[in-house]
């Protein structure tokens, strides 16, 4: 699934690439009765109410929010595009349209395309008003965005307090502590700290948690500086890989040696929580 890097450098992607053109029409071929994918693009009675908000309307700005992409755009009451790309998709720009698993096509003023791939069909495309959009329940409850100026020390040791008992790895995912985090940059954080998977937040040193703030922010925009991960489907707007997966120190190395100097320990693989992870329990304590 995109975290908190490749979502990132989608919408930087996006910034560059489709500010001020506008939408001039959407397909899908997304069509379902689940009532989870009510008022989504998936939707067939929501789909042509969608399409008519957003037809001939301008893209102002693209922000992101946790693992979400807001596309802005004007009119009055201004509306919003909501995009979570959930596991298996990718936004891809471009003159042609015709790409592996492509379900919703926007086409734009410039006679390029905004398209969203995704494999697996779990992704959401929703619309949502411009001045309500982060109280929505799309939004509302997300914790604070490591990468943000006011997510200090003290900020971490007060969102993780919140599950004393909860362990390290589960409480990182959980998008209500903290935003954008998700099975590979947790792995990775955690291996760059030396803290076992397990160990439960009042088990963390005071120093230890220094070292957590720091390597949650770094290997962030690690991710990022390299493009994301694309180990499964992730691509950026152009099509193209991210390489941070060429970086994995822990996660998806089972049975490889740790890459800590002076180490010596093996990487494995647990399940925690119905979640994998993978850490060295040598020098992860």
């Amino acid at each position: 699934m995109p975290e908190l890097p490749e979502v990132e450098t989608t919408v930087r992607g996006l910034r560059k690439k489709v500010l001020n053109l506008s939408i001039l029409d959407v397909w899908t071929d997304l069509k379902t009765k689940d009532p989870r994918k009510k008022d989504t693009v998936a939707d067939p009675k929501y789909f042509p109410v969608f399409k008519k908000e957003i037809k001939n309307k301008k893209i102002i700005s693209v922000e992101r929010v946790a693992k979400n992409i807001l596309i802005n755009l004007s009119g009055s009451p201004a509306k919003t595009i909501l995009i979570h790309m959930k596991l298996t998709g990718y936004l891809f720009y471009g003159k042609d349209p015709k790409i592996k698993f492509a379900h919703v096509i926007f086409s734009l003023s410039n006679k390029h395309y905004l398209v969203f791939s995704d494999m697996r069909k779990f992704g959401k495309i929703t619309l949502l008003d411009t001045k309500e959009a982060h109280e929505t329940k799309h939004l509302k409850g997300i914790g604070p965005d490591p990468l943000s100026k006011e997510f200090t020390l003290e900020k971490l040791k007060e969102v993780l307090n919140k599950k004393p008992n909860g362990k390290i790895k589960t409480v990182l995912l959980d998008q209500s502590i903290i935003a954008g985090i998700g099975n590979i940059y947790s792995d990775e954080i955690l291996w760059y700290a030396g803290i076992h998977p397990e160990r439960k937040i009042s088990q963390i040193k005071p120093e230890e948690f220094k070292k957590l703030h720091k390597f949650i922010k770094e290997v962030l925009q690690k991710g990022i500086n390299f493009g994301g991960d694309s180990m499964s489907d992730y691509r950026n707007i152009n099509g193209l890989p991210g390489e941070f997966q060429l970086q994995h120190q822990a996660y998806q190395r089972t049975g490889e040696k740790c890459r800590k100097k002076g180490c010596g320990g093996v990487i494995i693989r647990k399940v925690i929580n119905n979640r994998s992870a993978h850490f060295c329990a040598k020098h992860q304590k």
